[in-house]
């Protein structure tokens, strides 16, 4: 990059250089915010910080839906000194507060529906709450009131036009905290883990160096920016950029993302891999289960030319001018992903968590090794804690750029998450092979031992039961020393294919079968429970399993 590699700096160079050109919009509307637009409201925050006597390293909540004024009071508190506190907006009201009162924040934002559902007096340390409205912020006495006020204040600042030169932030050391990130986690309430701007420049650098997204390009954000995945890749990289980001603000269904994806044509598409499995389960799939197909599948004559049809499809489906697909968040089913290579559709795959603010390998699709979950990023070490870390899965721990401080108020957690080496314990189990491409295994939480004391990993074989008939989620237990497969059924699927109950049944007799042929002996499920209602998951969409697993 030709700028310092100071966070602020970063952006204080990227909102000069692409001033007039779009920078923000929601799915939706007509607004669009350019970056001069962006600046200008980030000066308008600045002041508004300094009247409620703000200072550098205090902490700033915000809590909310995606949208640009989310991604602006972010960029306004990081350009600022002060610590950003992104809170998931599907986490409770009581958590919400909980998380407001760890963290010390002493301002809040939040989008009205929820501002209206907290109680201030329940959090005795904040200065000053702001809801988040359509047109921007209202704080007591209203919208027009509070921006009428900061206005006139911003005109008493800038009494000339506001130009690019205007745009001076104050740097920060770069082993300062960003953001406080309170991660929800599955085993229990959730950590602050403590980010600085060098962890999200080593992010940033390496998307810049590695990822084909440049000045003018677009790009639309579906995952939640108060996580570090979408924060880092689907806004904070683009703005760097001078890339128009057009923030979704709803969740990501596939008949949703279809039409939105048709609008925006993105450059580039950031996704986990539920996103992808679906679109593969509701279009693919049914298409290469005709029979007519199949056949022709196996015709080497043919299966090129069908591959290629198929392979337009997808394209179009996702706008049909992007260079790449970027998955990351959890692994790829392996039967999606021997699919996508076959037709050679442009997925990169990445690996990271919350500690490392996220990133920890990534691989292009170009150079993607089968199976892998990346390659290990420049920046970064990685160690196997297993005797042969080629073939034997153990736990992966790191060292690098991007791994966190630790977590906020939590000397325990700090301790026990790393090793008395300084290693990060990340509780993935995975193998690396002499090129540091990374394969992981599962959770080391979630690993059962068979009978014989062979490792299980259960994660495996609900990827494999995935993609079996009429079969939602799943989740593999322990249940008095046998292998119980807990299944969620596609009810919507069986009732618009006419299936009963009883049928349905026997057609998971019939999947017990066809996923035990696929299985190890040690691993063979001994029966299926079928449950009524979906999982409870976490606001990152993760099966909370251990409220399953004790049962």
């Amino acid at each position: 990059m030709e700028e310092s590699c100071n966070l602020v700096k970063i952006y204080e160079h990227s909102f000069r250089k692409h001033f007039d050109l779009p920078a923000l919009s929601d799915y939706g509307t007509d607004k669009i915010y350019t970056y001069k637009d962006v600046a200008v409201a980030i000066e308008k925050l600045h002041i508004l910080f300094e009247a409620n006597g703000i200072k550098q390293k205090d902490k700033i909540a915000l809590v909310g839906k995606n949208c640009s004024y989310w991604g602006i009071i972010f960029m306004a508190t990081v350009t600022y000194g002060a610590v950003i506190v992104p809170i998931l907006q599907d986490f409770s009201f009581d958590d919400v507060q909980h998380i407001v009162n760890h963290s010390d924040s002493t301002l809040l934002f939040a989008t009205d529906s929820i501002l209206k559902n907290l109680e201030k007096e329940k959090m005795p340390a904040l200065k000053a709450l702001f809801a988040i409205v359509d047109n921007g912020l209202s704080g007591k006495d209203g919208v027009e009131a509070l921006d009428e006020e900061l206005s006139a204040k911003f005109s008493a600042k800038f009494p000339s036009e506001f130009t690019p030169e205007d745009i001076n932030y104050s740097s920060f050391p770069d082993n300062q905290i960003t953001i406080l990130n309170y991660t929800s986690g599955t085993t229990g309430f959730s950590k602050g883990v403590l980010i600085t701007a060098d962890n999200l420049v080593g992010n940033l650098l390496f998307a810049h160096n590695e990822i084909e997204l440049r000045t003018g390009h677009k790009l639309l954000s579906l995952l939640p920016l108060a996580h570090t995945y979408g924060c880092a890749f689907e806004f904070l990289f683009p703005i760097m950029e001078g890339c128009h980001v057009t923030l979704l603000g709803k969740t990501p269904a596939p008949n949703i993302l279809m039409k939105a994806f048709a609008l925006t044509k993105p450059n580039l598409i950031i996704s986990v891999p539920l996103i992808l499995e679906k679109i593969y389960k509701g279009m693919i799939l049914p298409m290469v289960s005709k029979p007519a197909l199949r056949i022709a599948l196996k015709l080497p004559i043919l299966n090129g030319f069908i591959y290629k049809i198929i392979r337009k499809k997808l394209m179009e489906a996702f706008g049909n001018n992007f260079i790449q697909i970027v998955i990351g968040g959890a692994p790829l089913n392996k039967e999606v992903e021997n699919f996508l290579l076959k037709i050679k559709f442009p997925v990169s795959v990445g690996y990271g968590m919350t500690e490392c603010a996220p990133l920890v390998s990534f691989s292009l699709y170009e150079n993607y090794i089968k199976y892998s979950s990346g390659k290990l990023l420049p920046c970064m070490q990685a160690r196997i804690d297993s005797p042969d870390p080629f073939h034997i899965a153990g736990e992966i721990q790191l060292k690098g750029q991007n791994v966190m401080v630790g977590y906020y108020k939590n000397e325990e957690a700090t301790q026990a998450v790393f090793t008395d080496d300084g290693w990060l314990r990340t509780g993935d189990l995975g193998t690396i092979d002499k090129d540091n491409n990374i394969f992981i295994r599962g959770r080391s939480k979630s690993m059962l031992l068979g009978a014989s004391g062979q490792n299980i990993y259960p994660e495996e074989i609900e990827a494999k039961l995935a993609n079996l008939p009429y079969v939602q989620e799943s989740l593999v237990v322990h249940k008095n020393g046998k292998l119980v497969a807990l299944v969620v059924p596609d009810y919507d699927a069986a009732k618009a294919a006419n299936i009963n109950a009883q049928n349905l049944q026997k057609i998971m007799v019939e999947n017990r079968s066809h996923l035990n042929n696929m299985l190890a002996s040690y691993e063979k499920i001994t029966e299926f429970q079928l449950v009524e209602k979906e999982f409870e998951k976490t606001p990152k969409k993760s099966i909370k399993r251990y409220l399953y697993t004790n049962s």
